[in-house]
């Protein structure tokens, strides 16, 4: 294995070893990917108080989310299509987070089903469900969650209407993906990539393909896609879905007080701060700087975290001293895929939990849950002074 020191060393492997349509399904935003690359540089503008002569000896990660221990605050966030990055992509991250003691949350389009991961993984894992049309598919995937022993649900709130993201259609995404000269011909110089994906069944959308009606295979699939999504969603049809769903539940996709308000009122047992990577709504502000606002608003009647823009053990940190009680890495774990499979996603935790537990450490803390803004320098302006 080569030597991994941050999470950039595994995205450059991962950019050697993936094809590119996939690569750049990954590292990509909606639009000008203006919330795309401030998701990430907004991190840089808080600075961390370096303390010293403090007992730094039995130091601890460990916390909860949503009342389950965690080894360290941070889950694997739903990515879909993560079987295309790696065959088995979804199997694999979920191994790796069960043995590190995180929870995996199984994106609906995944590659690998639900019953693929439960059979393949011995503790509960989290599935997340998009808000779509049809009453008893969605009602089937929240009893086959259950019957997986799924330990939550994560409904993702943000994905009415996609975003355009100009590279997944100059690349012309898909799974299995379009065969075209270009991408036949990328596709030929990821020889292990190849391999592997010519060694699994598993090639479509788990999760749709043969469970949603009329979805029997890939043909049929692209149809249904077109069609599913609720654009007509309101708080009231989240209610609904609530009612489908009787164990702990967390809403994805919050970016603004209000929203963070109504889903504190449909019962909700935590939010996820997230603009979905960047991918929707371009322009919008980025996960942590919208954060203060949400915890202002919520943050005492309901568990907060944070998702976008976690790359670094340090992020993770920031973001936990700016109030949030659990994070989620996207990106940093695909990367760990794409690299190395299995061995990659362990690799990526790895590194950001050796930065989170050094980077607190040197703030003069031991432990994760005495993390507040103590440890933090934020600028002037930060948590918005806006004109309206």
């Amino acid at each position: 294995m080569p030597v991994i020191t941050n999470i950039n060393d595994l995205k450059r492997i991962y950019e050697r070893r993936t094809p590119r349509m996939f690569y750049d399904y990954c590292e990509s935003g909606s639009w000008t990917e203006q919330t795309f690359r401030e998701n990430t540089s907004d991190f840089d503008k808080l600075y961390l108080r370096q303390r010293v002569a403090i007992d730094m000896a039995g130091r601890s990660t460990a916390t909860q989310m949503i009342g389950q221990d965690v080894s360290m605050p941070v889950a694997l966030a739903p990515v879909g299509l993560t079987g295309m990055q790696n065959a088995d992509g979804e199997i694999k991250a979920a191994r790796a987070a069960e043995k590190f003691g995180v929870p995996f949350t199984l994106s609906t389009m995944s590659i690998c089903s639900i019953e693929d991961v439960a059979e393949n993984t011995e503790k509960p894992f989290w599935m997340q469900v998009y808000t779509l049309k049809d009453d008893d598919f969605m009602q089937r995937l929240f009893d086959r969650a259950k019957a997986a022993n799924c330990s939550a649900a994560v409904i993702t709130v943000d994905l009415q209407l996609l975003g355009q993201r100009h590279k997944d259609l100059k690349n012309g995404l898909s799974a299995p993906p379009k065969l075209t000269v270009k991408s036949v011909a990328n596709m030929m110089t990821k020889v292990q990539w190849g391999l592997g994906m010519l060694g699994t069944k598993r090639r479509f959308f788990g999760n749709i393909v043969g469970h949603a009606k009329g979805v029997e295979d890939a043909s049929s699939l692209t149809t249904w896609t077109s069609e599913a999504f609720d654009q007509s969603l309101d708080w009231d049809r989240i209610r609904a879905f609530r009612k489908m769903w009787d164990g702990p539940l967390i809403i994805k996709g919050i970016i603004d007080a209000r929203d963070a308000i109504e889903a504190l009122n449909v019962g909700a047992d935590a939010i996820i701060v997230s603009n979905h990577g960047g991918r929707q709504l371009d322009g919008a502000l980025s996960s942590i700087r919208a954060l203060p606002a949400i915890m202002d608003a919520v943050g005492d009647k309901i568990e907060v975290h944070l998702d976008s823009g976690i790359r670094s053990g340090q992020d993770v940190l920031k973001a936990m001293a700016m109030g949030a009680k659990g994070t989620y890495i996207g990106r940093a774990f695909v990367y760990g895929l794409g690299a190395m499979g299995e061995a990659g996603v362990t690799k990526a935790l790895e590194v950001i939990h050796k930065e989170l537990d050094v980077s607190m450490a040197l703030c003069g803390k031991t432990d994760i849950k005495d993390v507040n803004r103590d440890i933090l320098m934020i600028p002037k302006g930060f948590e918005g002074d806006w004109q309206t």
